[in-house]
């Protein structure tokens, strides 16, 4: 996280509660199947990123469908605009009635904290981030790195010019894990290839992604993996504006994240051929954790003052085969059984 973000956070901590950029508050204890009303409180982008929070309302949507819940009625989400509605939000999820607020993404890991020791009788989920020594907080981690790895294994068997590229929100530890599995996967398989990386200090700004992957496609990257949030739609679309004027057989490729993207990857070559650019994706099951930890804490099994942590071992992560080709996907697969049997340990920084 940047410095900026924190000074701005840190701003929003001493803010008064105001009801702050969400989609919509309690009124009423809902009356569905539970007793227990749950909430998000979104650090950037809205649920409909086509990624990381998208995930986490659909796993919290599943769980309340499975309990009578819906939006409004048991289980909401709170959007930040900006770092200084972090703090309003949370609050506004306490006083809505929400029991279990779940905080998406770890941009807000100290308005988490904070919101946490100021009310001690709300359960809070922080997922991608740690906040240790706190009962009412329970921490979700991923193993991202694992992913990618593998999501660099399929770049480099894929890339024909030996030059892929990886491009990435604002730097911190958690998206380190993605361009140090991707650079280690992609060089196990050949050990020269040149691997860009870039950040692009924002999750938000699209049109910078797409000047970014423009420039990384031009210098003869073939194959980009973006971790950058909506920054990332940028780069799919200078994808697609680029094989548009190919042949398909001289398409560039995209790595999708966090979800499984290849629905955002159809086009029609220069050649009329109707393809898709997406090679793989780096799937977090980011909605399969909200909806663990929400039943954990519905049977009274909240696990406060833990890390939960998600992996290829557990299906907490995985790679979407999208595109990639049989000699491609076979050498994903072995890799995945190293991981998985500690043959292979990925570094996550």
């Amino acid at each position: 996280m940047n410095k900026r973000i924190f000074a701005l956070a840190t701003v929003a901590l001493a803010s008064v509660i105001v009801l702050a950029g969400c989609g919509g508050r309690n009124t009423e204890r809902s009356q569905g199947k539970t007793d227990l009303n749950a909430a998000l409180v979104l650090g950037n982008d809205g649920v409909d990123d086509r990624s990381f929070n998208q995930s986490a309302w659909e796993g919290l949507q599943a769980w309340g469908k499975d309990n009578g819940l819906s939006k409004g009625k048991g289980i909401n989400y709170f959007q930040s605009n900006s770092p200084a509605e972090f703090t309003s939000n949370f609050n506004s999820a306490v006083s809505g009635g929400y029991d279990l607020v779940f905080s998406i993404g770890f941009v807000l890991h100290e308005a988490t904290s904070q919101a946490a020791q100021n009310n001690p009788d709300t359960k809070f989920a922080v997922i991608d981030s740690v906040i240790e020594g706190k009962d009412n907080v329970v921490s979700a981690t991923f193993a991202d790195q694992q992913s990618a790895y593998l999501a660099g294994v399929a770049a480099a068997k894929t890339s024909k010019t030996n030059h892929v590229g990886f491009i990435g929100g604002i730097k911190s530890d958690v998206l380190a894990a993605f361009e140090t599995g991707f650079t280690a996967g992609a060089k196990s398989v050949s050990p020269d290839i040149k691997v860009d990386v870039q950040y692009a200090q924002s999750f938000t700004d699209a049109g910078k992604g797409k000047t970014m992957a423009s420039a990384m496609y031009a210098s003869g990257a073939d194959v980009i993996y973006q971790a950058a949030g909506s920054v990332g739609t940028g780069l799919f679309t200078e994808a697609k504006n680029l094989n548009e004027t190919r042949k398909e057989e001289d398409k560039v490729w995209v790595v999708g994240v966090d979800q499984d993207q290849e629905y955002l990857g159809g086009y029609t070559s220069k050649d009329g051929k109707k393809s898709n650019f997406v090679l793989v994706s780096t799937v977090k099951e980011v909605g399969n954790a909200v909806k663990d930890i929400a039943n954990r804490t519905e049977k009274g099994k909240f696990p406060g003052g833990e890390n939960l942590k998600y992996d290829l071992s557990n299906g907490g992560v995985t790679l979407a085969r999208d595109n990639a080709s049989d000699e491609a996907w076979k050498a994903v697969e072995a890799a995945k059984a190293d991981i998985v049997s500690g043959k292979i340990e990925v570094p996550a920084k």
